[in-house]
């Protein structure tokens, strides 16, 4: 018995001392955005009485009971004065769950919560729920909006990876006690990826919406969406206009979607997105950022060509490689913006930049040409002014 309780107590020390482990910047920096030299969470974050059964009785050879095998693409919300993200845990059966883990930097030291969500269901339960959002709207709720997945009806046994997606809608004031509110309403249309703007628009919601005619595929469908309804009970799309469509050999050339909730400047908003393309080695998920307008939110008014971030190093490997995908950023009060995103399905890590960065960089980086010829002309006058500059300063 004595035994069991001194290994139980190295266990919690060693996940303490794992905790609080500081997170230092890289040295590089691309001057846009900081990244840091730790992931802010992986599934070791997660308490270890989540994961082994503690009681010798029930347990005399202190195994691990439920393991979990990720955590990644977090919502991120500043409450009661912390930073507190949302994580997608994933246990090793493959059912995902939300979690809220919380720091006072937001950079490091990240602790779970006793208990995770306890999300209440639908009449229609879910088989996997993920990726949820956190918007706090002028309404005074906190909405949580995420992906259900269930199993596609009608579908042949011979299929049993045919699912059908929708938008999930809950609300809270506490993040802790939860109202679920009916499924999003898109017609035929699948919703994977659903974001709720932080203000109302013309006295009504507005969503990001994303349409695809299938589970993965986008078909027909694909881009961000723009729609607005009445009320978030029973909210139903109506009509959709796309005003970030997927484009032809581009980042986004499969599909694309907003990330978190976008960012209100004096500038017009700063969106956050990632964008999928085709490669030989499978689909590459990429973020990469517009803004829109401040009078018209569903008007892009700067589109920077390329991605913004890209899965690089230790990123680029995972349960799912080659994937960066954000659902959760935060405005600081001083400027400072913390970007919170996953990296190969596996793991969070924290970048940093500030409004005037990223105003900066969606106002002067130039559009996608969308031809080679178009991408050297560019290069060229960037190179040229640069020559030119530096035999103004006898640097050439």
């Amino acid at each position: 018995m004595s035994a069991q309780v001194d290994r139980i107590k190295k266990m919690l020390a060693d996940h303490e001392a794992f905790l609080s482990i500081p997170n230092q910047p890289k040295e590089d920096s691309n001057g846009v955005i900081q990244r840091y030299q730790n992931p802010i969470i992986t599934n070791k974050h997660t308490p270890v009485y989540w994961r082994y059964d503690l009681n010798p009785e029930t347990n005399p050879l202190l195994m691990e009971r439920l393991g979990v095998n990720v955590a990644f693409n977090s919502g991120a919300i500043v409450f009661n004065g912390k930073i507190c993200l949302a994580v997608r845990v994933e246990g090793d059966d493959r059912k995902s769950f939300f979690a809220i883990a919380e720091s006072e930097n937001g950079i490091d030291n990240f602790r779970f919560w006793d208990h995770p969500i306890t999300l209440p269901e639908t009449d229609e339960p879910d088989t996997n729920v993920y990726d949820m959002r956190l918007i706090e709207h002028e309404d005074g709720w906190i909405y949580g909006l995420f992906c259900t997945e269930r199993r596609a009806k009608g579908a042949p046994d011979a299929d049993q990876s045919a699912a059908d997606a929708k938008c999930g809608i809950a609300r809270t004031k506490d993040l802790v006690n939860w109202e679920r509110l009916a499924d999003l309403d898109s017609g035929e249309n699948q919703q994977r990826n659903v974001v709720l703007h932080p203000e109302f628009i013309d006295g009504k919601y507005a969503l990001y919406t994303r349409p695809q005619d299938g589970f993965i595929e986008a078909g027909k469908g694909g881009g961000i969406g723009w729609c607005l309804i009445d009320s978030m009970e029973n909210a139903k799309t109506g009509a959709e206009k796309i005003i970030d469509p997927k484009v032809y050999h581009t980042i986004k050339e499969v599909k694309n979607g907003q990330g978190p909730a976008p960012i209100k400047t004096e500038e017009g908003w700063l969106h956050l997105a990632h964008g999928v393309r085709n490669t030989a080695a499978g689909l590459r998920y990429v973020l990469y950022m517009f803004m829109t307008s401040l009078e018209d939110p569903s008007e892009v008014i700067h589109r920077p060509g390329g991605h913004f971030m890209g899965p690089i190093d230790e990123e680029r490997v995972g349960d799912v490689s080659n994937v960066l995908f954000t659902n959760g950023w935060i405005k600081k009060d001083n400027g400072e913006v913390l970007i919170y995103y996953a990296s190969s399905d596996t793991r969070m890590h924290v970048a940093t930049s500030t409004v005037a960065q990223l105003i900066d960089y969606c106002k002067n980086t130039p559009e996608d040409g969308l031809r080679s010829a178009a991408s050297v002309q560019t290069r060229n006058k960037l190179i040229d002014r640069n020559l030119e500059y530096l035999k103004s300063i006898g640097l050439k």
